[in-house]
């Protein structure tokens, strides 16, 4: 019985100590990841840095204008990090730094302050006149419209094509609408209409700023896939096949004003508003990053979006730690 007994003890001592060096072993993984991941994380602000004075060389460079020289837009910058000699595993940054003007901001359906949120006519007509470029049909452009301006509006008051809180909370999920402006582009799918091949469409020419107001395109960065864009601030007037023979005619070094571009051919006989006229503009004021940090195993992505209103200022106004969708 006592060989029993000691036999017993052994064996319940062995198992509690496998079990705690089990503990033990997960214990230091979960500690080297969590440095690892945090490492990873202080990068991807260094990156954020780094787009700072991006964003200022590009100012420098030119106060009144901001083209596409140096082939910066959408670049991505590769930066080793760590590795031999330096007493740290090896890694990579990659920081990419965006226009993010160019898109028509969701935001500009509605005007006001915090609170009394209302419609704004020119914002909605942009969307639809966006839409329609998108060849969405126009009874569908203008619903979409429609439910947007309710989603982000204060009031109960449903446009005639719109939805308000009655007809999201009758749904089998039962929610209600924003009443505030859009923090990021993807809550757009909860918006009704907006579904998984409509928000596929509309995505990549859509952006939420953090301000209510019309998108300010920069007509010296648009891409040829912007030209819905432009087919957007004429109110369809410009198609998109001829918008894209106006980005693709632009000079090498951007148009230097906006008689320049107002004043082409391709432009003749086409009148927009004094308010279109005041959104364009030849300097970028929003900037993205997109920083991907890939450390000791660890994998960090950080996006953000800048606010850049002159030279030395440059506001962070959204910092995300995944990707913006």
């Amino acid at each position: 019985m006592a060989l029993l007994t000691v036999l017993l003890l052994v064996a319940v001592m062995t198992a509690l100590v496998v079990a705690m060096l089990d503990d033990i072993r997960f214990g230091l993984r979960r500690a080297g990841n969590a440095q690892a991941v945090a490492q990873a994380q202080y990068y991807a602000l260094g990156a954020e840095t780094l787009a700072r004075l991006q964003i200022d060389r590009l100012a420098r460079r030119d106060p009144t204008r901001t083209t596409l020289e140096g082939n910066w837009n959408g670049r991505p910058f590769v930066f080793p990090v760590g590795g031999e000699g330096t007493g740290e595993p090896p890694g990579v940054i990659s920081a990419r730094v965006s226009d993010a003007s160019n898109c028509f901001n969701l935001n500009s359906v509605v005007e006001g302050v915090p609170g009394q949120w209302q419609r704004r006519e020119l914002g909605v007509t942009q969307y639809v006149a966006l839409l329609r470029a998108l060849e969405f049909p126009p009874r569908d452009a203008a619903a979409l419209a429609d439910a947007l301006v309710d989603w982000i509006d204060s009031d109960q008051a449903r446009a005639p094509t719109g939805a308000e809180d009655a007809e999201y909370t009758l749904g089998g999920d039962g929610y209600r609408t924003g009443a505030t402006l859009l923090a990021e582009a993807s809550e757009l799918r909860a918006v009704r209409g907006h579904d998984a091949a409509a928000y596929a469409r509309i995505r990549p020419h859509v952006c939420a700023l953090p301000e209510a107001t019309l998108s300010p395109i920069n007509l010296n960065t648009l891409q040829e896939d912007d030209a819905v864009l432009l087919a957007m601030l004429t109110d369809g007037a410009l198609a998109p096949a001829r918008a894209r023979a106006v980005i693709a005619a632009r000079p090498d070094a951007g148009w230097h004003d906006h008689v320049a571009f107002w004043g082409q051919p391709a432009l003749a006989g086409i009148v927009v508003p004094n308010a279109v006229l005041s959104q364009v503009a030849l300097r970028t004021r929003f900037f993205d990053l997109r920083a991907e940090v890939e450390y000791d195993g660890a994998q960090v992505v950080l996006t953000a979006l800048f606010d850049h209103r002159g030279m030395g200022d440059t506001r962070l106004a959204a910092r995300r730690w995944t990707p913006d969708e």
